[in-house]
């Protein structure tokens, strides 16, 4: 497994090791102990799996108080998946990084405490497989407006297909519940 920082430190893109034969591929998806000495958790509460179609945008989601970091991967199909740095009073408060994932690239993405998270749908349809370091809680979930021009993300579709809460989402500055950044 190879783990490489994004723009943001904590965010991290993980490419696991593919073993290839006439008969498919194998491949570790999570290692307890490779997690632990790149320095990732390496003790999850909840998996989920979410199957979309494309044009469909889930996001920007985040959960608060009781925040969650995501292992995010796709098991079929390809994303275009977001990140957004939401700790108030931080010099990188608002700013994003977007990365296809996808089942040919085989990448996943950690995604740790203090991010929203989206995705778009760039295949027919999508599986995207999630670990989670806490689980969901309906009461602290938060949804952060897509096309916040205040964060500018540069979503590779221009009419998405949106859940009503996502379609209704507040802006950056009007959320509820954001983190505090700490030094």
């Amino acid at each position: 497994m190879k783990f490489t920082p994004t723009k943001f430190q904590d965010v991290i893109v993980i490419e696991p090791g593919v073993f290839e034969d006439p008969r498919g591929f194998f491949m570790e998806t999570f290692h307890i102990d490779k997690f632990a000495e790149a320095g990732l958790p390496t003790e999850f509460q909840q998996d989920s799996h979410s199957h979309s179609k494309m044009g469909v945008l889930r996001g920007l989601h985040y959960q608060a108080p009781k925040e969650q970091g995501k292992l995010v991967r796709v098991a079929a199909g390809a994303i275009y998946d977001v990140v957004v740095y939401i700790r108030r009073g931080s010099p990188t408060f608002a700013s994003w990084v977007g990365i296809e994932l996808s089942a040919e690239n085989n990448l996943q993405l950690w995604i740790p405490k203090g991010f929203a998270h989206g995705f778009c749908v760039l295949s027919k349809t999508a599986d995207i497989v999630y670990k989670m370091d806490k689980t969901y809680a309906a009461g602290e979930s938060r949804t952060i407006l897509w096309s916040d021009t205040d964060i500018g993300i540069d979503w590779p579709l221009e009419a998405p297909i949106l859940s009503t809460a996502d379609s209704q989402a507040a802006p950056l500055k009007d959320a509820q519940h954001l983190p505090e950044y700490k030094k």
